[in-house]
């Protein structure tokens, strides 16, 4: 067992592309952790997905030996999280499994809004930061810039913030020997009664459900029989183990040490993230804090291209929320799609990484419908509703008033793209709450409509601004507003998965948008489709996606007009009976497309 005095946890936290993962990287090879030949880039980034898109989106965790300058021997627990506002959830949890920070930014760059935001949450869990200037090598790094920076923006001591370069290695022993010395050591008991956090755990098809676990107390070894305190299921432990970044197996695990557990569990639901562990017999009475269950925003319906797959969607689903705590979902029913699931996510991007896992890992071919947010719809007797769906929106007779979900956007941007960033912001509905400078960078803090964010707000924003940029939010409430809720009409019929609640004076213009681009997506079919867009029985857009013709006259040669035109009536009438019989394919691609405006 290590002595607990030699001990440090610690996670990287960063703003999107300042250099975590790589910084990682880094320390695991510097420390002879992982051979020379076995290391690759982004090593604790083990989904392809991950590698695919160049971000962090799973907070993963590797124990390092590190020999320090006084010669003594420690064992560092180190966590890499994600930097994206969607996976902020996932940095909350990572942080209470640990004690120190190491706060990257990109000496380039400077404080992002994203940096702001991760070290918040560092200082909400009462951790100790210690700053690293990550890019030094590049010929635009202005370190005492951005040393300044932080102590302005942040608040926090920079003087002996440690300068780095990630990629080439330069300061990494700066590093090591600062979180030796400037982290707190973990506090615990050995002979305390078993207290164990359930930080995360995956499904593994050979395994069953994968634990990670943050000993708190006492020991954990192969052979107990533990309990897991909120669902109460009781197991016998099979494996013990560390990442390095590989598993490995060890005798046990005491106070202050992260590891591995595996006990044959079958039952996904058994393991719930922020539950304690503890022994069957003399067990812990007093369970552990846990953490604040997640707020999905954004909500979309799952559909099986193929309805004979749903119990295939059911079971993926529930592995996936398993690995994923901040994804909730319900069984939901659509007249035209079937069977599905109604789920929860923190953004557009973790909605598109979930769909892409569920499509990679399980192989289901899936039907994603129109993102929406939670209104709260007042109803006339004095009930209050929850809308999920647009689909699902009540009779308006019987509705007094909506209310919609409103966030506070904090953007840090260069001065020179300020005028478009407030433009975009009084176009999306924006109420501006403040304005202030670090340096020649402008912080704007703007109120704003959760359902004009969803879509392609962060999109346009690194367009408008060229990527210099960067965005965070929070929820702040809900307020009043002349909402109504837009149907899209294919062929006559409206297509559930493109209702979307608009505002009201915007009705017309999102409409027209969205017929116009659904009339490039949507191929041609041998009949002419009118797509419509309507609110209630009022049509306000309509554009009509012409036939593909076959030329019926092409063998007459000559001859009288009639033969022609009997032969086009022929057609014309073929044509009519395909139109209202005929089935309108609508690719998968056009439901997001449709939805993404301003493009």
């Amino acid at each position: 067992m290590t002595d607990l005095a030699h001990i440090r946890n610690f996670s990287i936290v960063a703003h999107i592309d300042h250099g975590k993962s790589t910084l990682a990287d880094r320390l695991i090879q510097s420390t002879g952790t992982v051979a020379d030949r076995d290391m690759q880039a982004q090593i604790l980034d083990t989904m392809d997905i991950e590698k695919e898109r160049g971000i962090t989106i799973k907070a993963n965790s590797v124990r390092i030996e590190y020999k320090a300058d006084d010669g003594q021997d420690y064992v560092l627990n180190l966590i890499d999280t994600p930097g994206h506002v969607d996976f902020a959830y996932e940095v909350s949890r990572s942080m209470r499994a640990v004690e120190g920070s190491l706060l990257v930014v990109d000496s380039t760059q400077g404080v992002e809004a994203q940096t702001l935001a991760n070290v918040y949450q560092a200082i909400d869990a009462d951790h100790e930061i210690v700053p690293v200037l990550n890019k030094i090598d590049l010929p635009a790094s202005e370190p005492e810039r951005v040393c300044e920076q932080i102590e302005d923006v942040i608040g926090i001591d920079a003087s002996d913030a440690i300068e780095v370069s990630a990629k080439t290695g330069l300061g990494i022993p700066d590093v090591l020997e600062a979180i030796v010395t400037r982290l707190p050591a973990p506090k615990g008991d050995p002979d305390a009664p078993l207290k164990a956090m359930l930080v995360d755990s995956w499904y593994d098809a050979y395994l069953g459900v994968v634990v990670l676990v943050r000993v708190i107390d006492g020991f954990l070894k192969k052979g107990d029989r533990i309990r897991m305190m909120a669902t109460k299921a009781v197991y016998g432990v099979d494996r013990v183990g560390v990442f390095r970044p590989q598993m490995e197996d060890i005798a046990r695990l005491g106070p202050g040490e992260m590891g591995f557990l595996t006990a044959s569990i079958k039952q996904v639901r058994d393991t719930s993230v922020g539950d304690t562990i503890t022994h069957e017999k003399r067990g812990a009475t007093q369970a552990l804090p846990g953490f604040a269950p997640s707020q999905p925003v954004v909500f979309c319906g799952l559909f099986p291209v193929d309805n004979a797959e749903f119990e295939d969607l059911r079971e993926a689903i529930a592995k996936l929320s398993l690995n994923d705590a901040s994804f909730s979902t319900e069984m939901e029913t659509s007249a035209a799609l079937g069977f599905g699931f109604r789920c929860g996510f923190l953004g557009l991007l973790h909605l598109e990484v979930i769909r892409d896992r569920l499509e990679r890992e399980y192989d289901i071919e899936l039907i994603t419908t129109a993102p929406s947010v939670i209104y709260h719809i007042h109803m006339r007797d004095g009930e209050v509703r929850e809308l999920h769906n647009p689909a699902d929106m009540p009779d308006l007779t019987h509705v007094d008033h909506i209310e919609e979900p409103r966030i506070k956007a904090t953007i840090l941007v260069p001065d020179e793209y300020l005028g478009d960033v407030l433009k975009l912001c009084q176009d999306r509905r924006g109420i501006q709450i403040d304005l202030t400078y670090a340096g020649t960078r402008a912080m704007v803090v703007y109120d704003l409509p959760l359902n004009e964010v969803v879509f392609d707000f962060y999109d346009r924003l690194k367009s408008v601004t060229k990527g210099y940029a960067s965005f965070d939010y929070q929820m702040s409430g809900y307020r009043e507003d002349r909402l109504v809720k837009m149907q899209i009409l294919v062929n006559e019929e409206p297509v559930d998965a493109l209702s979307t609640m608009v505002h009201a004076d915007r009705a017309e213009t999102r409409g027209r948008a969205m017929v116009e681009k659904l009339k490039e997506l949507i191929p041609q079919h041998m009949f002419k489709i009118p797509i419509q867009a309507a609110i209630g029985g009022r049509i306000i857009a309509r554009e009509p996606l012409s036939a593909l013709r076959k030329d019926v006259t092409a063998k007459c040669y000559g001859g009288d007009m009639t033969r022609k035109r009997k032969l086009l009536d022929k057609q014309k009438a073929g044509k009519k009976k395909m139109r209202q019989f005929g089935k309108v394919d609508i690719p998968q691609q056009a439901f997001i497309s449709a939805l993404k405006m301003d493009g």
